[in-house]
């Protein structure tokens, strides 16, 4: 290391009066107590002591940082906007109305429109239902079970005037073993008139009788009964008592019970089992139609796509109307089928040259057509379920 002195490094130690003033290398002097010096070391304060020599201030605490809320996580739902709602809406009503149109076109009419004089135009509507022994349309597994073969459908067990209108709604069953006159044929059993002629003839010989004018013409065959049945899941019966019909294929317990078609069916046409025959048929066969209309009612006809187009397919299938009906008609005679109805066998009696024959009571008879005729309240008396007198 240089000692001090040493003349060419004067300018290290600021020994030599050739250093140049400012310069920056140049020596400090001595510090004296007249100056203190800047450098020196400060002394450690204590941690336990502040600026003042008390106590150090607190160190203010921080609370800890509090996260900002999260927003609540929305629970995903589907959204159906505003505008599909009217256009689901219209497509279940073009589905609803759509069906029937579409089976509409599938349906067999017939000629019923009487020739010869019949009566004048009567408020309200009557529809004569007839349900035929028509077979040809049944399934071979139904012909089976029926032991029935194929037949055009000559016979006619059921008759139903259904009169609708602002005296209410009337079902009135005619015996098919009534004794009436058929034109053009004398006086035969009613149900005769349609094996004699057709449609027609049938619905001028019930005209003839009641003097009831007959609007449309409702003809039901064995496999529309059976596959309407089966397309509504089954309906409900109510037998007073046991029944076991082996020419009708019957075998069911008494009470309420849930049956399927080929039951239904074998319930509503057996006549060899209670005491008055085809007058308890007869009120049977309604029981089945309203057990019908009852189940076409339910709302899960109309929600349930599959079992509303059933049920469409199965009562078209097996219909026959008049030539002068059109699907407005078809839907009020539905509609007329439904709910509740004044069920009646028409007033009779045991004919008195054949008490195996039946005739119009002509006491109480007149009363039920004309409560028809002129779209009235029918008198209780009048109205009965097997047309004998209470």
């Amino acid at each position: 290391m240089p000692e001090k002195g040493t003349p060419e490094y004067d300018w290290l130690y600021g020994g030599s009066s050739q250093t140049p003033p400012g310069d920056a290398t140049q020596r400090v002097p001595q510090q004296g107590p007249e100056r203190p010096d800047e450098t020196r070391v400060m002394p450690v304060a204590s941690r336990k002591q502040g600026a003042s020599g008390g106590q150090p201030p607190a160190r203010p605490r921080t609370a800890p940082a509090t996260p900002a809320p999260r927003p609540p996580r929305r629970r995903w739902r589907p959204r159906l906007r505003l505008g599909l709602v009217p256009l689901v809406l219209l497509l279940v009503l073009v589905y609803l109305v759509g069906v029937p149109l579409w089976h509409w076109t599938t349906i067999e009419k017939v000629d019923s429109e009487p020739s010869g004089d019949r009566p004048g135009d009567q408020p309200g509507t009557n529809y004569l239902i007839v349900g035929s022994d028509k077979a040809d349309d049944l399934t071979d597994e139904q012909r089976k079970v029926l032991q029935t073969g194929e037949r055009g459908g000559t016979n006619t067990d059921t008759i139903i005037v259904l009169h609708t209108g602002s005296g209410g709604r009337t079902m009135m069953s005619i015996p098919r073993d009534t004794l009436a006159e058929v034109p053009g044929h004398g006086t035969q059993m009613i149900n005769s008139a349609f094996a004699l002629g057709g449609p027609s003839l049938l619905v001028s010989s019930v005209e003839k009788l009641t003097g009831i004018h007959i609007d449309h013409y409702v003809e039901l065959g064995f496999g529309s009964v059976i596959n309407t049945v089966d397309a509504f899941g089954g309906v409900e019966i109510c037998p007073k008592q046991a029944m076991k019909d082996p020419m009708a294929r019957l075998d069911i317990a008494k009470g309420c019970q849930e049956v399927d078609g080929l039951t239904a069916l074998a319930y509503s046409r057996s006549r060899h089992v209670t005491a008055l025959s085809d007058l308890d048929r007869v009120a049977r066969q309604r029981e089945v139609i309203s057990a019908l209309g009852d189940e076409a009612l339910t709302p899960w006809t109309f929600v349930n796509p599959v079992r509303y187009w059933n049920i469409n397919d199965a009562a078209f299938d097996a219909i026959r109307v008049d030539e002068g009906m059109n699907p407005v008609d078809l839907g009020r005679f539905a509609l007329a089928m439904t709910g509740e109805s004044q069920t009646c066998t028409m007033p009779n009696l045991a004919a008195p040259s054949d008490p195996n024959r039946l005739i119009a009571d002509p006491d109480r008879a007149p009363a039920l057509f004309d409560a028809i005729i002129e779209d009235s309240s029918v008198p209780r008396a009048a109205c009965t379920p097997t047309g004998r007198a209470r």
